[in-house]
């Protein structure tokens, strides 16, 4: 069977080459004026109501006025030249192209009917006349019948193929959905395990550590940086407990905002490491999703312990940035710095820090040298708020 795509291309050429080679044959063989611009006539008036205005075919008075018109011209070109009863085919063809049902075939009657007419009688009788309408009649009518069929089934086609385009399309929707499903089981088990892990070990062990800090508490003299440390176990101990449960963490529960949970953060570590640290937003700062905000959130932290740490900074600077697609979170310090070599292991925080953004398919950079400080960025997508991880 003829492809779809070659089917469309031989149906739309052959109104046309079927009123131009006859046209041009009939010029080689004597020059006819009438001929040429009877010829380009019919293509235009073709061209102009069916090719160049497809809609206009649903319109029934389109229709009609555009048949009488073809007629009326492929009539005088039959009456100039017999080789333009070929054209006839054509017409044949848009018969059942434009018009429905059994119209189709009373327009084929009348299209035989005036090529027919058109021709020179050359002495046949009313009889042969007839003869040749009836028979031209049943072979248009045979053709025509082969038409609708091969139409019929490139349009099953057709709708065979879109069919199978979106039963494609739904199962590659449904793959992508099972690859979720099974993601997130696989990451639900692994934050179950955690889970256990941290209660069984550093939820408990921070709970023993409160206890003798309560217990300290009482003896004389143990000054505010006994209760400074009894603070920080109690918090550490929430953090756990929280992510024991997968809840957000504390200070984003807390402020009215990711930008304000970050200024808590710097003003909390800044007063417990003396170490003075500034929080710079830039751009549209807006909501974003839980995942986004929980990731800097901890990124902060991290940075901001290594500092007090490892760095012996005498000030912090973060800064956070709102962009059209990406939020970036940079932390830098003037202290000591460090040897960075990239894609080799430069601890557990610091690598800690990259799978987290890395998760969220963001970027992490690390810009240190001895004597120099230290920056660390971190660029996630900025998700909004509403979206669903």
């Amino acid at each position: 069977m003829v492809t779809l795509g070659r089917w469309d291309r031989v149906l739309a050429a052959l109104p046309y080459l079927l009123v131009l080679l006859p046209a041009l044959f009939s010029l080689l063989r004597e020059w006819r004026a009438e001929v040429l611009a009877l010829a380009l006539f019919v293509a235009a008036w073709h061209w102009l109501v069916v090719t160049a205005h497809p809609g206009w075919a649903a319109r029934r008075w389109v229709v009609i006025v555009y048949f009488a018109v073809l007629l009326a011209a492929v009539a005088a070109l039959v009456r100039i030249d017999t080789v333009f009863t070929v054209t006839g085919v054509g017409t044949f063809l848009q018969c059942f192209a434009l018009l429905p049902g059994l119209w189709a075939y009373a327009g084929v009657a009348v299209t035989v009917g005036v090529i027919v007419a058109a021709r020179p009688a050359d002495g046949r009788t009313p009889v042969e006349l007839l003869a040749s309408f009836v028979v031209g009649v049943l072979i248009s009518c045979m053709a025509g019948l082969l038409f609708q069929t091969v139409s019929e089934q490139n349009e099953r086609l057709r709708q065979t193929t879109a069919e199978l385009a979106a039963l494609a399309e739904e199962n590659a929707g449904l793959q992508a959905q099972l690859l979720m499903q099974a993601r997130e089981a696989g990451v639900l088990g692994e934050r179950q395990r955690m889970a256990r892990e941290i209660h069984d070990t550093i939820a408990q062990g921070l709970t023993a550590i409160l206890t003798q800090l309560e217990a300290l508490g009482d003896v004389p003299g143990a000054g505010e940086r006994l209760a400074t440390v009894r603070a920080l176990a109690r918090e550490s101990l929430t953090e756990a407990r929280r992510s024991v449960h997968a809840l957000r963490p504390v200070p984003l529960e807390d402020a009215p905002g990711f930008a304000a949970a970050l200024g808590e953060v710097a003003e909390r570590w800044s007063r417990i490491s003396g170490v003075p640290a500034a929080v710079s937003v830039t751009g549209d700062a807006r909501p974003l999703h839980a995942e986004v905000e929980t990731t800097l959130l901890r990124v902060a932290q991290e940075a901001l312990a290594n500092v007090a740490k490892h760095a012996s900074a005498g000030r912090v600077v973060l800064t956070l940035s709102y962009m059209d697609d990406v939020v970036a979170l940079d932390v830098r310090d003037d202290g000591a710095g460090f040897v960075h070599e990239p894609g080799r292991s430069s601890g557990f925080g610091l690598i800690g820090m990259r799978q987290r953004v890395i998760r969220l398919a963001g970027s992490f950079e690390i810009e240190t040298s001895p004597g120099q400080g230290t920056g660390i960025s971190a660029t996630v997508p900025a998700i909004p708020a509403a979206a669903r991880s």
